[in-house]
């Protein structure tokens, strides 16, 4: 019987494990991607959709739209700020 060769990790955090990544998951042989060591990026460029709709919307001059669309590419530290704000109260 032929001996099938184990790949290594190739998750986000850069592991060089064949059974076991640094994040804690158990990734097996064989796996390339797994949902909880992928990136978020899908997530991200949905909230970047939505937010430029927001801050391009919301802007009354080309100057005003070039500003929103740089706001929306950083939205999340908008969110971050008011989650601070929001708990120090």
């Amino acid at each position: 019987m032929k001996k099938v060769k184990e790949e290594k990790c190739e998750c986000e955090c850069g592991c060089e494990n064949e059974n076991k990544c640094n994040c804690g998951c158990d990734c097996g042989k064989n796996m390339k991607h797994h949902g909880h060591c992928m990136n978020n990026s899908g997530i991200y460029g949905l909230g970047f959709i939505g937010a430029a709709i927001f801050f391009i919307g919301n802007a009354d001059t080309f100057k005003e739209g070039v500003i929103a669309f740089l706001k929306a590419i950083v939205w999340p530290v908008f969110m971050v700020l008011e989650a601070f704000k929001f708990l120090i109260k």
